[in-house]
């Protein structure tokens, strides 16, 4: 499975590269407003939102927008030697600095470290997603790991361009499942099996 999983995220990776910048920007809007207009996204009060790396959906206006509208926006922090990710509020996107992999992360952690059964919604990111709620994300588990050990799961929504939705993920029973996908073209709601 662990080649498997390498080819699609490879072949995905190089497909969501290749989509031009301004076609990007467009679709980004499209997502951003798609997930605005969710029920589980405009009641809850506290939002896990990811900041966006390379040519993921451009997350920091969706970060702004849930700032702007009160949420309280907690971002994960990669804690390299424990691997896992730490949940800091935070307050404004100027807090964000490059952290683990250069990926975006908050700043300033002191008195702002959130518990994840505060959490009532995760929109996370990945690289490849199917109808079923199939995840691949990067490799690392990060996500698999912490909400496994949440007891009351928030609800799990992903962003992701159409072009990353895809048959078939390959999933090994430790893989988190979404419960909805978010692209630039629909809403994807993943029936329980």
């Amino acid at each position: 499975m662990y080649k498997e999983k390498s080819r699609l995220r490879a072949e995905v990776i190089r497909k969501r590269d290749s989509i031009p910048l301004e076609v990007r920007k467009a679709k980004d809007r499209m997502i951003r407003e798609r997930l605005s207009g969710l029920t589980e996204y405009r009641n809850a009060g506290t939002v896990m939102l990811f900041a966006s790396f390379r040519t993921e959906v451009d997350t920091i206006p969706i970060i702004a927008d849930a700032l702007t509208e009160g949420k309280r926006v907690v971002l994960p922090k990669v804690d390299g030697a424990k691997k896992e990710l730490r949940l800091y509020n935070i307050r404004s996107v100027d807090e964000l600095i490059p952290g683990y992999m250069g990926i975006p992360e908050p700043g300033v952690v002191e008195g702002r470290e959130v518990a994840p059964e505060e959490l009532e919604l995760i929109v996370m990111p990945g690289v490849a997603f199917d109808e079923r709620g199939g995840r691949l994300g990067y490799g690392g588990g990060y996500y698999d790991r912490l909400i496994a050990g949440i007891r009351r799961r928030p609800p799990l929504v992903a962003v992701a361009y159409e072009e990353q939705v895809v048959p078939e993920v390959p999933v090994a029973d430790h893989d988190i499942r979404v419960d909805r996908i978010v692209t630039d073209r629909r809403v994807i709601t993943v029936c329980a099996s």
